[in-house]
């Protein structure tokens, strides 16, 4: 029987969500949870990854158990074994061929600025003091629904058979002292919200105009584009099935 786990978790303390051999990971720690509770060696198959320091309000896991189990008792035992940085909400019986990762049809990721310091956001959303003309960053986000190929916001060395993403949603929202961008699309690759955010950033200061932003994307040069801002504001919000 294939099961879903829905969970969330404040990345600070991770190398991310895949298992590395010398750091700390999402993965690991949740197949050690797991299968301590369960009393079988699990391996779960993530929806995605997630660099080092990057949160995640909803990730989705996937694993095979023959057994029965009583899944709000199993959630319960987790959430009292897990890190206080990791919580599970639900576990899912699908079926046997779903797939987190290759049956996701919609990602969605929020990037957090504050622009006023605040020693409680330190770790969960990153301060940027300098003035942004955020109505221009928009009219430049709208820019990416116009591409498809994104090489030049894509980690170099990627090991990828295609760059091209299909964006649905790109859009800054101002609320108080917080800036936050959402971006949605049927899949991303390595570093490409921050890449993406840092180079609106770039436009929001006037260093970069919306022509060269076109220019950017169409040259697939990852040179070209703006700094990757850091990992710690970067959010996977919601993963979207056609069965969930």
């Amino acid at each position: 029987m294939r099961y879903f786990i829905k969970l969330a978790y404040n990345g600070t303390q991770y190398h991310g969500w895949q298992y590395q051999p010398n750091a700390s990971s999402v993965q690991e720690t949740m197949n050690k949870a797991v299968s301590t509770l369960l009393n079988t060696e699990i391996n779960l198959m993530g929806a995605g990854r997630t660099d080092t320091g990057v949160h995640a309000k909803e990730m989705y896991a996937h694993f095979d158990f023959d057994k029965v189990f009583e899944v709000a008792n199993l959630v319960h035992k987790l959430n009292s074994f897990l890190p206080k940085d990791i919580t599970v909400y639900d576990i899912i019986p699908v079926l046997n061929e779903a797939h987190t990762r290759f049956d996701a049809l919609k990602r969605t990721y929020e990037y957090h600025i504050n622009t006023f310091k605040d020693p409680f956001l330190q770790e969960q959303s990153w301060y940027f003091h300098q003035s942004l003309d955020v109505n221009l960053m928009n009219e430049a986000a709208q820019l990416l629904f116009n591409h498809t190929d994104f090489q030049c916001f894509s980690k170099v060395n990627t090991d990828v058979n295609t760059f091209d993403c299909t964006i649905f949603e790109a859009f800054w929202k101002q609320e108080n002292d917080k800036l936050i961008f959402t971006i949605s699309a049927n899949r991303f690759l390595r570093n490409m919200v921050r890449a993406i955010v840092g180079t609106l950033v770039n436009i929001g200061l006037h260093k970069i105009a919306l022509t060269d932003f076109e220019n950017i994307i169409k040259s697939k040069n990852r040179d070209k584009a703006g700094f990757s801002v850091p990992a710690h504001g970067l959010y996977l919000t919601k993963i979207e099935y056609d069965y969930l």
